[in-house]
């Protein structure tokens, strides 16, 4: 029967590692579970940066067309595609 983890070996400094299996205990989780647990919070850090940089884009490219409703939106790309009401 197939493995259905992988095993990752990392160096830690030693007060990092002390931290690690300090919050493990305190967690009452396993290492490898708190690791799990970090990553996936890592993540959605990650996933809120994206976000906020594509509010950031859109806030930027409201400015720039002076856009300030869905309805300019609207008009805007009616414009684009050549359509008229």
């Amino acid at each position: 029967m197939a493995r259905t983890t992988k095993t990752l070996t990392v160096s830690l400094p030693p007060q990092i590692y002390e931290e690690i299996e300090r919050l493990a205990r305190l967690e009452r989780k396993t290492k490898s579970e708190l690791f799990r647990d970090m990553v996936s919070v890592y993540e959605d850090h990650l996933d809120e940066e994206r976000w906020e940089k594509l509010r950031r884009l859109g806030r930027a490219t409201a400015r720039k067309y002076r856009l300030s409703s869905e309805r300019d939106i609207e008009e805007l790309i009616h414009e684009a595609r050549g359509i008229r009401d």
